[in-house]
């Protein structure tokens, strides 16, 4: 389970289950445990305003220099 945090501001975002190795490029809403994200207009935003990703349909493009995250990955 990750937890995805807010670099400007170090809140949560939300809690993710990611599946495999890699970089997080998309966070699939299915996998997304609580969400702490506000949605507006397509963009998603942390709780102060900043600028985390795109809302897809079926998941979020994560912007890759506003994010940081910790926790472990479930391995396939």
């Amino acid at each position: 389970m990750l937890t995805i945090y807010c670099v400007s501001c170090r809140t949560k975002v939300f809690k993710y289950q990611k599946k495999g190795k890699g970089r997080v490029l998309k966070c699939y809403k299915s996998r997304i445990n609580k969400d702490y994200s506000i949605t507006e207009m397509g963009y998603v935003y942390c709780k102060n305003g900043h600028l985390i990703g795109i809302d897809m349909i079926n998941y979020i493009k994560m912007k890759q220099n506003a994010f940081n995250y910790s926790g472990t990955l479930l391995k396939k």
